[in-house]
């Protein structure tokens, strides 16, 4: 598991059935490449988050497989549509086998 990880959302608290919400996500994640060295020499392991998903009560909203070639703490901005209250559930996988996530709630008036 990488050091420092910390994942941040920003979903509405509130929205009206059938709005489009915007909402944000940013991971904080170093984004080894495995091509650089240590102090003493050694190669320090590739560690990128390599999926990141998005669900809206059981059902996805977004999937985005990333590469080698992403940048430090990747951020996601996106729409979706909400027709019921609920739960988003956000989902980042790392190399390394470590799964990161993170809720919000929504309430639909």
């Amino acid at each position: 598991m990488a050091k420092g990880v910390k994942p941040r959302v920003k979903v509405p608290k509130k929205a009206t059935a059938g709005e489009v919400i915007t909402i944000k996500t940013l991971i904080s994640h170093k984004m080894e490449s495995g091509q650089r060295k240590d102090k003493d020499g050694n190669i320090i392991p590739r560690s990128i988050i390599n999926t990141f998903t998005c669900d809206f009560n059981g059902q996805n909203v977004i999937s985005v497989e990333l590469h080698g070639a992403v940048s430090t703490n990747p951020y996601f901005q996106f729409e979706a549509k909400v027709p019921e209250s609920g739960e988003f559930v956000f989902t980042w996988l790392d190399d390394d086998g470590s799964t990161y996530t993170d809720k919000k709630s929504i309430t639909v008036a």
